[in-house]
């Protein structure tokens, strides 16, 4: 290349391992290049420069920049964070000393530059000072998804990327929320890997990819490797779901076990997020899904799973058809919003279970869910602080009488109270019912919180007082939480109004 007055900052991916796979432009920057740089440990061995061995000439000047540590592990006061830092200082400014005199640098990386890459850390450090560009390269990513042959993600399925450095409880938490996954930096952090994946469910569906496309390159079913043969060049991929149900190589998901199983499962008030990832994994296990077509939709379709849909009253009728599909050795899941516990599907499964002896022999699980009643608190501040009752205004399944008297009972208790099924289309009386007795007990100026769509687009939260409460506003998309006599309503700084009932309670 030519001398010029100011020399050019390169970062080159040269891709995962094979070197056909280098871009035509990285082979032309390479070759141009006045000098080549490229980290390796100690031992003075570098990837990214043996992917490019074929490429180096003899006008190039080397410039091997070696970790002074590979591991976290390190007696030096600075401590690891602060020696490695050091390290991309030193590098940069010897960097510099060519890119002052004119001349191209040229930093190899193996993958991408800006993907995981050590090149990152120089570019923070000359960018500014010296013309730079990066030039992209395959990534490990794509590398492992071609040798095994099986797409990352179809259509509108999500992929995640995560380093295996995380804390194993992070890990399973993302691992149960995406379709696909690719975790990186094995080596030691294998174990911890692996026991994410297992707790997450994944672990059955998940491959193990090493150096792929390099003359080293192996895969097999990551729960067939052992920890103590796993390097840092490698990563644990869990391909599009959509592909691995169509193909029938391992690894495929658990085969069942032929007896069947019922859990019921909470999917909390709204949206994803509100989704733990214990559920996750059973609604990802399940070869038969049973609930309300609503809270059915509520869950990504899966290729091979069934899906059983009905009304909103035939809750026995529902639990009888999925326990006749565990009985013939089904894994089945019935959904249920919020808390499967909470005026939801449980009961109803367990009655039927313990009612007819033919379903005896038939496991049942019961996997929570966020309620709605923590939702919608937890949307207005704190108003469930201290004992607080739960109830149902529906007389579908008791008589109003009963419910009459335990408002009675809790209002004269001094309970917060959260209200669910507080009216609907055919019952509109009795909002108004119930706010007459509590008025028997409580002061007018008691706060009420009125909860609409918690977690969905049309999300309200309207705070009134039990005096103001007007029950045309309510209906079955909103839930009621009636102060106590300590229930504080406060105004914040940002003029943002909070509810919160203290913890202690005056004496």
């Amino acid at each position: 290349m030519n001398v010029s007055p100011t020399g050019k900052l390169y970062g080159v991916g040269v891709g995962p391992g094979d070197p056909e796979l280098l871009t035509v432009k990285a082979a032309r920057l390479i070759g141009e290049a006045d000098v080549v740089a490229y980290y390796s440990a100690r031992h003075g061995r570098s990837i990214a420069r043996s992917i490019a061995e074929g490429l180096l000439r003899e006008h190039h000047v080397h410039e091997p920049l070696v970790y002074p540590v590979t591991t976290e592990d390190t007696d030096d006061p600075a401590g690891y964070e602060g020696v490695i830092r050091q390290f991309y200082d030193d590098s940069a400014e010897r960097l510099a000393v060519h890119l002052a005199a004119g001349r191209a640098v040229v930093v190899l990386c193996a993958g991408d530059p800006m993907f995981y890459g050590s090149y990152m850390y120089l570019h923070e450090r000359l960018a500014h000072r010296f013309p730079a560009e990066v030039v992209p390269g395959v990534t490990s990513v794509s590398a492992a998804s071609a040798v095994l042959g099986r797409p990352l993600v179809e259509r509108d399925e999500v992929l995640t990327i995560l380093p295996g450095t995380l804390p194993a409880e992070e890990l399973s938490r993302r691992l149960a929320d995406t379709d696909a996954a690719a975790v990186l930096k094995l080596g030691r952090t294998f174990d911890n890997v692996r026991a994410a994946l297992d707790d997450a469910g994944r672990l059955p569906e998940t491959w193990y990819v090493e150096r792929a496309t390099s003359s080293r390159s192996r895969h097999a079913p990551l729960a067939d490797v052992p920890a103590d043969e796993v390097p840092y060049f490698s990563l644990a991929m869990l391909p599009s779901p959509t592909s691995a149900a169509a193909r029938d190589d391992l690894p495929a998901p658990a085969p069942a076990t032929g007896r069947g199983e019922v859990t019921v499962v909470g999917l909390g008030p709204a949206g994803p997020r509100w989704l733990t990832p214990e559920v996750g994994r059973a609604l990802r296990e399940a070869e038969h899904l049973v609930g309300y077509g609503p809270y059915v939709d509520r869950v990504p379709v899966r290729p091979g799973q069934e899906r059983h849909t009905s009304g909103n009253q035939v809750e026995t009728e529902r639990a009888a058809h999925a326990l006749e599909l565990a009985l013939g050795g089904a894994r089945v899941v019935v959904v249920s919003s919020g808390d499967p516990g909470v005026f939801a599907m449980a009961s109803a499964v367990y009655e039927v279970a313990t009612g007819q002896p033919r379903f005896a022999g038939v496991p049942v699980r019961v996997l929570p869910g966020l309620t709605a009643a923590q939702a919608a608190a937890s949307r207005i501040g704190a108003p469930l602080g201290h004992d607080f009752a739960v109830m149902s205004l529906s007389d579908r399944l008791k008589p109003w009488p009963v419910i009459e008297s335990r408002l009675a009972a809790a209002a004269s208790a001094d309970l917060v109270l959260a209200l669910y099924n507080p009216a609907s289309a055919s019952r509109r009386w009795q909002v108004g019912a119930a706010r007459d007795v509590l008025l028997r007990h409580r002061d007018p100026k008691t706060p009420v919180v009125v909860a609409r769509d918690v977690g969905r687009p049309g999300e309200a939260i309207t705070v009134v007082t039990l005096g103001d409460l007007d029950p045309d506003t309510v209906d079955m998309k909103c839930l009621l939480i009636i102060g106590s006599s300590t229930t504080q309503v406060s105004t914040r700084g940002d003029d943002s109004v909070v509810v919160w009932t203290p913890r202690t309670y005056p004496e």
